[in-house]
């Protein structure tokens, strides 16, 4: 009888073991490591990105990060703002230390912490880089005026089409004349528009505006001339 309660209990111990101990059994979950990979990296101090001369409105903000366990993550910011493309967007991430204040009295250490600002991430556009000129073109016949993203364009003569071009992007002005005009080419790098031309046609008088990028812009008659404003 003994034998056959023995054989019994081989029999049921045999039936519930694991075919592989090293493997889990059912209803364990399985615990999540982390990697081994090396995670000293430099702090992040400040970056920048430079954006399309057609840029205008910064709509989303994206940061893709990399977790403890080596998974990949991204999380966005819905934006709506202007943007002017002529400089970059910078990301940096600020972290300010407790003001600690220590005082003695009576041989004791009294420590005060007066502000804990935790570490922030923080986007922006560096608009230090470069400014909107002012410069002024005076001609016989035409006088021209730059402001910013701003052209006046002061003179008696009719303009009879406006038209913009690209490569490079450039504004086309023609005004009205029978008298002939003198050539005359302008340059300024440092301008949104960085070169003034006129020339001399039949009938008219050309100028031309060459911009450092991508606009629109719109052309309307003012009492001494016109108007071109760059958007």
């Amino acid at each position: 009888m003994i034998k056959v309660l023995l054989i019994f209990t081989l029999l049921f111990l045999t039936l519930n073991a694991r075919e592989n101990p090293f493997f889990p059994s059912e209803g364990e979950k399985d615990i999540v490591l982390t990697t081994n990979e090396d995670s000293s990296k430099p702090p992040l101090n400040k970056a920048s990105i430079s954006i399309p001369n057609q840029a205008r409105i910064l709509q989303k903000v994206t940061i893709e990060y990399k977790n403890l366990d080596g998974s990949i993550e991204r999380k966005s910011i819905n934006l709506d703002n202007s943007i002017d493309w002529h400089f970059p967007i910078l990301i940096s991430q600020n972290s300010s230390q407790p003001q600690v204040e220590t005082k003695s009295e009576e041989k004791k250490s009294i420590v005060e912490v007066k502000k804990d600002v935790k570490p922030e991430i923080k986007v922006s556009q560096d608009r230090k880089t470069k400014a909107l000129c002012t410069d002024n073109v005076a001609l016989e016949y035409l006088s021209i005026l730059v402001s910013g993203k701003t052209l006046k364009l002061t003179t008696k003569h009719e303009s009879i089409r406006n038209f913009l071009l690209a490569n490079p992007h450039r504004i086309v002005i023609d005004f009205k004349s029978d008298a002939e005009v003198k050539n005359y080419i302008r340059k300024n790098i440092d301008s949104i528009f960085t070169e003034i031309r006129v020339g001399n046609h039949d009938k008219f008088y050309r100028v031309v505006v060459e911009l450092d990028g991508h606009y629109k812009y719109s052309f309307k008659k003012i009492s001494d001339g016109y108007l071109v404003e760059l958007k």
